[in-house]
């Protein structure tokens, strides 16, 4: 049992023997006890040292106790102090108390029982006072770093509206250009610069938003048996501008038969493009990039190999850590943001699988294998046949109304409704808006929520109440598109969310399912 370390500051020899036997009788081996006999040598021991439980005495000669106690609280001396004194008196004992003292205990009526049970109290009584202060300071650490993740959700949802926001009307513009046809190599070429790099921002700041919301558990799996080739079919579509840009050869290898796992197709296509276009981005120009998939047991194996610059071993630590940005280059950075690889390792394990890195070392390349537990063949098959196949219906002219804040944005998708043969109309803000609807009886709004003035949430309840708009689609196109937006835009009558920029075909699919448009309500 660890000792007791006690200091006892008494200036009368006779009284400190008494202490000393005492404490011998309380057990000669629980206490070590130092003694400080004057004012001096009690603040020397009490800056060299520290104690479980100081013994002092209310009168040190001609000098007072209390205002020892007092100095050395100054010291951060923070041991409990009982105040020894030669006769019971209540203010003595209010000022001690006021000094900092545990406990008060008088000389002439101390016995063994008495000291043992006020140096348990006050040692007692410290633990629970450090315990409650630990636990204070646990809680106000755990609510600050609620705070502070709350603060950064919040910045990172208003960074990705405030870049989602002209990246719509850059992606709409870009539309418009192909649509026209351009003859002119290096317009062609100047047009595909444009839409790769606005691809690749669109897919930097969906991954930022991804990995927080993640991190935080609230992404949503929509899983269901998915055939491994699918996925990769859709991954490779994803990564192959980048892969060609630095032209790379890509090899495929799939499994003989159809290997089933049980996931969401959009978020596996995810974790194989990240691998891929983090494969990319550290290979140098005309290297090799290797995607395979093969069954093992009951596992599906997903491998990526690159013939890239490899990783060190002080680096394999912590590649899939958050914001972990390779040194692997020397010459020049490779981009991103140092999260991709993170998104990769908790959407697979979100999935029930693993993931893991490997390299011989630099210039050695690398390689990721992500495990991922199989779905039966049956199973798989049995949920195709309860699943009913969407198909799209052929274009229909409609008339929609647009609303947005941002000239650029608005006008752009116009243009492309137009070429689709829809009637487009715009509006700037809510108000305006509200009139134009009455009028134009459009039967789908494009409606964007961040408006000056009226929000696109209340326009979106005033849309509702108008007879003329009372049965409109309202499709709410936004930057803000995390979880807690789609239910707020659901609850004021949003009938779909798309988040910016909005791919072209995805609108048209939408727009192509709804019925033909109606004739206006004649006024």
């Amino acid at each position: 049992m660890e000792k007791i370390k006690v200091l006892l500051i008494e200036d009368d020899d006779d009284d400190y023997l008494i202490t000393r036997d005492l404490l011998a009788e309380i057990d000669p081996q629980r206490f070590a006890l130092a003694w400080a006999a004057d004012y001096d040598a009690a603040l020397q021991k009490i800056a060299v040292a520290s104690y479980d439980v100081c013994l002092l005495d209310y009168r040190l000669g001609a000098q007072d106790g209390l205002a020892l106690l007092r100095q050395a609280r100054a010291m951060d001396f923070d041991a409990p102090v009982i105040l020894l004194t030669g006769q019971p008196d209540l203010e003595i004992d209010l000022q001690a108390m006021k000094a900092g003292a545990a406990d008060y205990l008088v000389k002439g009526q101390l016995d063994a029982a008495a000291l043992e049970r006020s140096i348990r109290y006050t040692i007692q009584q410290k633990r629970l006072e450090e315990e409650r202060l630990k636990l204070f300071t646990e809680r106000q650490a755990r609510e600050q770093a609620e705070a502070a993740n709350r603060a950064k959700d919040d910045f990172l949802a208003m960074l990705a509206h405030e870049l989602r926001n002209p990246l719509a009307p850059i992606r709409n513009a870009v539309e418009v250009l192909k649509r026209r046809g351009m003859p002119d190599g290096e317009t062609q070429w100047a047009r595909g610069v444009i839409e790769r790099q606005t691809h690749h921002l669109s897919r930097l700041v969906d991954d930022l938003l991804d990995v927080s919301r993640v991190t935080q558990g609230k992404v949503r799996l929509e899983k269901e048996p998915v055939e491994m080739a699918t996925v990769i079919a859709r991954a490779v579509e994803t990564s192959r501008p980048l892969i060609d840009s630095r032209h790379h050869e890509l090899f495929v290898s799939l499994p003989q038969e159809p290997a089933y796992v049980e996931g969401d197709v959009i978020r596996l296509a995810q974790v194989v493009s990240n691998l891929l276009n983090n494969a990319a981005k550290y290979t140098e120009d005309g290297g090799k990039i290797w995607l395979s998939a093969t069954v093992e047991a009951e596992s599906l194996i997903v491998r990526v190999r690159d013939t890239g610059v490899g990783i060190s071993p002080e680096e394999m630590a912590q590649v899939f850590n958050l914001f972990s940005q390779s040194t692997r280059s020397l010459d020049r950075s490779k981009g991103g943001l140092g999260i991709g690889l993170t998104l990769v390792r908790n959407l697979v394990e979100l999935h029930g699988g693993s993931v893991e890195a490997y390299s011989a070392g630099i210039g050695q390349g690398s390689e990721f294998t992500v495990r991922l537990p199989l779905t039966t063949a049956a199973a798989a098959s049995a949920r195709s046949q309860t699943t009913t196949q969407k198909v799209a219906a052929p274009t229909t002219a409609k008339r929609i109304l647009i609303v947005d804040d941002n000239e650029d944005a608005a006008e752009s998708m116009a243009l492309l409704l137009t070429f689709d043969g829809h009637q487009a109309q715009m509006a700037h803000d809510g108000l305006t808006a509200l009139k134009l609807a009455q009028s134009f009886q459009p039967e789908v709004i494009l409606l964007d929520i961040g408006l000056p003035g009226m929000n696109g949430y209340d326009v979106a309840r005033r849309l509702r109440g108008q007879a003329e708009t009372s049965a409109a689609q309202l499709i709410a196109m936004t930057g803000y598109g995390q979880e807690e937006d789609r239910e707020r835009s659901k609850e004021a009558g949003f009938d779909f969310h798309l988040v910016k920029p909005v791919e072209p075909e995805t609108l048209q699919q939408l727009l192509n399912s709804m019925p033909a448009a109606a004739a206006p309500h004649s006024l």
